[in-house]
């Protein structure tokens, strides 16, 4: 697996999924990422596209005809090309291919680039229209930070401390992993969001709109933490497996389908539209503490 490396940090990436796997300030002794128990969640960082979630019975329509998608899309279990490579920058690339074609109806080139700059890695999404006509997606990103990151500590000493009040609803999750359309009070003038392990026990908590554009995962009884920053992300989940010791901090570009959802591709909540031959780029940091 590719390899990144400085005098602080250490990062590694899977080929298949082109998934960060693990990421260590080597000058603190310290590994921020979940370390994938199968008992819980084999995965660590997924990257999801070319949807974000469920859409309705894993299908939907487009030009008349139906496709059927599986949740978060394929991205993350196909191998990506690695098509560069430094110390402090790789590249993967996923490209369009006739089993694509299949489930997912547009010509694409797929580039995840991973970039560590002192105690910062960057993840960089370029999705590029291949085809001649307007191609519909979205994109995002799912990383699991452990909690605890320190011994000492347990789950509910950590919380999540937003660079902005936030006075934003909460939009639950159907049993089938569906957007209700009435959202309900959770973030209420406040900044910071508390730890427990009951906060997800009925999946995922999904936000539309935040004012912040970064999340920070701290302890006020130990120093080790992160901020992640998300600007051009309008949809952010926050979630962790039942149980699990950590917490997915989630930038999306793209959602769930709603419970009312059409299953029309073009008229899928926060869809992106990409003319032919154009390219389209987010970043999200995370900064290690």
């Amino acid at each position: 697996m590719p390899e990144l490396k400085n005098g602080q940090l250490h990062v590694v990436i899977a080929e298949k999924g082109a998934e960060l796997r693990k990421v260590t300030r080597t000058d603190l002794q310290q590994e921020y990422l979940w370390n994938a128990d199968p008992a819980f969640w084999a995965k660590t960082s997924p990257v999801l596209f070319p949807i974000v979630g469920t859409v309705k019975n894993n299908t939907y329509t487009f030009e008349g005809k139906n496709y059927t998608l599986s949740r978060h899309g394929f991205a993350r279990d196909n191998v990506f090309a690695v098509t560069s490579q430094s110390d402090t920058q790789v590249s993967f690339e996923l490209n369009s291919s006739e089993e694509t074609l299949k489930v997912y109806p547009f010509h694409f080139r797929f580039t995840v680039i991973y970039t560590i700059e002192g105690a910062r890695l960057t993840v960089t999404y370029q999705v590029e229209n291949k085809g001649a006509a307007d191609m519909y997606f979205s994109v995002g990103a799912h990383p699991a930070f452990k909690v605890p990151l320190e011994e000492g500590v347990s789950y509910e000493d950590y919380y999540l401390a937003f660079n902005k009040v936030e006075d934003t609803p909460l939009y639950l999750l159907s049993d089938g992993g569906f957007v209700e359309t009435t959202p309900v009070p959770f973030l209420e003038r406040t900044q910071r969001l508390d730890l427990k392990k009951s906060l997800f026990y009925k999946d995922a908590l999904v936000f539309k709109g935040l004012a912040s554009n970064a999340i920070t995962l701290k302890s006020d009884k130990k120093p080790r933490g992160l901020t992640l920053q998300y600007d051009g992300f309008p949809f952010m989940g926050i979630w962790a497996a039942i149980d699990a010791d950590f917490v997915c901090i989630e930038p999306w570009c793209g959602v769930a389908d709603s419970v009312d959802a059409s299953g029309e591709l073009t008229e899928k909540e926060g869809i992106n539209k990409l003319p032919a031959k154009q390219v389209f780029e987010r970043s999200w940091t995370v900064d290690f503490f």
